[in-house]
């Protein structure tokens, strides 16, 4: 991924790195609730084979995943290990956590 990226161009770009193979028969909505700076609300939604991201709140989220904006660039990038991040307080889960597991499995990263 390029340098110089954004949560918010990360989000926009979501689509592009989603391994449709890898969430097959996945159904459902994801919320992040990003902190610091560039954060924001974005939620995306995983059906049929198919990824959708929304910026703002979800109505009923399987997974909500709360971090700041940066540690979830850098996850999503591989420059931060999401189960370190987990066990280090820097990422929050609540829902679904065994659909937390697989989530990054489902993009083509790095």
């Amino acid at each position: 991924m390029a340098e110089g990226l954004t949560i918010g161009s990360l989000m926009d770009r979501l689509p592009e790195f989603f391994l449709p193979e890898k969430a097959k028969g996945v159904d459902a909505v994801i919320q992040f609730d990003l902190s610091g700076e560039s954060g924001g609300k974005w939620y995306i939604t995983i059906k049929e084979g198919t990824l959708k991201v929304d910026s703002g709140k979800a109505e009923n989220p399987k997974l909500t995943i709360v971090a700041d904006a940066k540690d979830m660039l850098d996850i999503f990038t591989g420059k931060l290990n999401a189960m370190a991040a987990f066990s280090g307080g820097k990422l929050k889960l609540s829902g679904d956590l065994g659909l937390s597991m697989k989530l990054m499995n489902f993009f083509k990263m790095g």
